[in-house]
């Protein structure tokens, strides 16, 4: 994710002058296990946010279809979650938070369901499912979407709609199972008055006109989360481009966003780039989907980001730095978003800049130093454990400086390939922070716990031995 808030190159007036919508607190309690053995529990335990996902099964496979008349805003869906159960299960839940439910299967027999909180919806099969074995779930719901406010279902500019947030968003319109840490395929099959369009992640395999209706179905190859699942419905113009490999590039532009064509026409020039320092790119299919709807961010929605009106170059480069950072490799808990938003934020801000601009990097680092250095806010955010609600903040800021003194302190010829073997070895999986730390002390010639704890744990400046390694102090 990016944010117009970010200012990319920072001014020590500018830095803390805009206000920052940050998520709700959210109390790091661990999540309780529950008192019955044989029903999952509620949530995962994450330390920002305990009840986000659900034990007791695995998803592999969810395949939604969705009704959506956007001059009334009705929605009708039917979501198909295909599981495997992790231990024997007389109920479970799964995270819900869209219109109301109307019936629910287990197997193709009628189950019990009941929706509590924010986003629970607890599940009784009619058959206790056994270990080990794979289950169906069916879940049919209808009513009026809602404008979520930017987290999740969003009504756009032309009464159209899409889903976007992070950390959450796919609750508002299909449940699932919602952590990072049960990733699936997706598949979406959208229809809409026939002079409406569609668009969501992976491979466009069906779009066919049925009267007043138009019928558009999307297919996942690779497993996502469920807030990189997106769907965007309005009257849009497509940009259809393939990189020399020959991976199609499906792009969708709003109607107030046809502007934004000529910036999108580089991206397979920006997908070569960022596949030249992190290998080769994860995906089916790429592209984007440029709403024209004011948006305080811009979201790394797998295979096709959604960009705001304000979207540049930076912001394109970031987002599809993503692909690889926090979409295929995700990470474990939130408490590990440096992964993802610090390396977005530094290949954007200092390495495109670098080698496709030629800009001076080392000098910029020093001039951000220079600003920032007598400024306590700046560094009082933690980047290894930024806290419940602050999660997306100093990992803008404050990460490109962490990687740029990581790169100094290690040389090119280890930092570039030990971040790149880092990605490509948790594809299609998770990591965290600390396996990084792990990982990258495997490869470094020095003891790096030092720096590592100056730069990711302290809330002040670091010292400046870590600070200015190799050549940085100018």
């Amino acid at each position: 994710m990016s944010s117009r808030s970010w200012a990319w190159y920072l001014t020590a007036g500018a830095l803390f002058g805009v206000a920052l919508v940050l998520p709700a607190q959210a109390q790091p309690a661990q999540a309780q296990p529950p008192a019955d053995p044989l029903a999952g529990s509620s949530g995962l335990g994450d330390p920002y946010y305990p009840e986000d996902g659900n034990g007791g099964y695995d998803v592999r496979h969810y395949d939604v279809a969705i009704d959506y008349d956007p001059p009334s805003r009705q929605l009708v869906g039917k979501a198909r979650i295909d599981a495997t159960a992790t231990q024997a299960l007389h109920a479970f839940n799964l995270d819900y938070a869209g219109p109301a439910v109307s019936a629910v299967s287990v197997n193709n027999l009628p189950a019990g369901f009941v929706r509590h909180g924010e986003h629970e919806l607890t599940v009784t099969p009619a058959l206790p499912v056994l270990p080990g074995l794979p289950f169906t779930v069916t879940v049919d719901y209808a009513g009026a979407e809602g404008d979520t406010a930017n987290n999740g279902w969003t009504i756009s500019s032309s009464g159209g709609a899409f889903a976007a947030g992070e950390p959450h968003s796919a609750t508002s319109w299909y449940p699932l199972n919602d952590t990072p840490m049960d990733k699936a395929t997706f598949d979406l099959q959208v229809t809409v008055p026939q002079e409406w369009q569609a668009v969501s992640n992976g491979l466009r395999v069906g779009d066919r006109v049925e009267g007043d209706k138009r019928v558009v179905r999307w297919s996942t190859q690779r497993p996502t989360v469920g807030y990189l699942t997106t769907v965007a419905i309005d009257h849009f113009d497509f940009l259809e481009q393939r990189r020399a490999d020959g991976t199609p590039l499906i792009s969708a532009f709003a109607p107030d966003a046809d502007q934004d064509k000529k910036l999108e026409q580089r991206l397979p020039e920006i997908l070569d780039f960022i596949e030249s320092v992190y290998g080769p790119y994860p995906f089916e299919s790429g592209g984007g989907i440029y709403v024209d709807t004011d948006l305080p961010f811009s979201l790394e929605t797998q295979t096709r980001p959604i960009y705001a009106p304000w979207t540049d170059l930076n912001t394109v480069v970031h987002e599809n730095t993503h692909q690889w950072w926090g979409d295929s490799m995700s990470v474990r808990n939130w408490s590990d978003v440096c992964l993802n938003e610090c390396f977005a934020s530094y290949t954007a801000d200092y390495l495109w800049p670098e080698r496709k601009e030629g800009k001076d990097v080392d000098a910029m680092y020093r001039e951000t130093l220079a600003k920032t250095l007598d400024m306590p806010k700046f560094w009082e955010i933690p980047l290894q454990n930024p806290g419940a609600g602050r999660e997306f903040t100093a990992v803008y800021y404050r990460g490109p400086l962490f990687l740029h003194a990581l790169r100094h302190e290690l040389g090119d010829d280890v930092f570039f390939p030990a971040v790149a073997q880092f990605v490509q070895s948790h594809a299609y999986g998770n990591a965290s922070m600390p396996e990084f730390r792990e990982f990258m002390q495997s490869r470094a010639a020095t003891d790096l716990s030092g720096f590592f704890a100056a730069w990711l744990d302290s809330t002040t400046v670091p010292p400046d031995q870590y600070l200015y390694p190799g050549d940085l102090r100018g």
